[in-house]
């Protein structure tokens, strides 16, 4: 069983649940959607700490 089935609440559906489902039904169309807005969602937080911390570590003029 995938973990974002096991972890989810009952009777609730989240973006990982339903986009789960529905690639396990092939329903690739309606799955597409959410999996990009889960991998942004976990992109952009990475590149913003990229980043900062980027700029922290240059040397001070």
């Amino acid at each position: 069983m995938p973990l974002p089935l096991a972890l989810r609440p009952f009777n609730f559906e989240t973006l990982a649940t339903l986009t789960q489902q529905y690639a396990s039904d092939e329903r690739f169309a309606q799955a597409a959607p959410g999996a990009l807005a889960i991998v942004l969602a976990g992109v952009v937080p990475v590149i913003l700490l990229s980043r900062t911390i980027r700029a922290a570590s240059r040397p001070r003029a």
